[in-house]
């Protein structure tokens, strides 16, 4: 069984707050925990896709993301469903910390690509300017991303 250290949040529907909270107060840890992300869910990337047909095989390590961009959208979901270990997988080693905490309470609401430099299928480089948005407001960052033996990874914010 996976535990996630995040918000209890379906930026959808709430349904998952509504499904999990009594779970959570039986265990005696309401807002800590929550179950992986229910598959059948629209992505938190904002796509339009079920996470089972966007982000959760990129999570999963069945599918690679083919440009910078995707690489983003699926990090940003990974953040909202607190999935730490593909968040440090898809770091540079060159930049990965050592570990992560996620914060609880964060609330993420949205995410908007502003723009994109390369980062295609085709480069080996690219940077995707985005905004996260949160409860309370926003983190706007303008990412780098290399490609390395086929594979996209977050390096750092410019």
């Amino acid at each position: 069984m996976r535990v996630f250290v995040v918000p209890i949040l379906d930026l959808h529907t709430g349904s998952s707050e509504r499904k999990y909270t009594k779970l959570l107060a039986l265990l005696g840890q309401a807002g800590t925990v929550t179950p992986p992300f229910p598959p059948q869910e629209m992505c938190p990337c904002g796509s339009g896709d079920l996470f089972e047909a966007c982000c959760g095989p990129l999570h999963d390590d069945t599918a690679v993301a083919p440009t910078a961009e995707r690489l983003m959208r699926s990090r940003y979901s990974a953040y909202v469903v607190g999935d730490v270990k593909y968040l440090l997988a898809t770091w540079h080693p060159s930049t990965r910390p050592q570990s992560l905490h996620l914060e609880t309470g964060t609330g993420w609401r949205g995410l908007t690509i502003l723009r994109t430099h390369q980062g295609g299928p085709e480069h080996s480089r690219g940077t995707v300017e985005f905004e996260a948005f949160y409860a309370g407001g926003s983190q706007h960052e303008n990412s780098t991303f290399v490609r390395e033996d086929g594979r996209w990874f977050y390096v750092a914010a410019l």
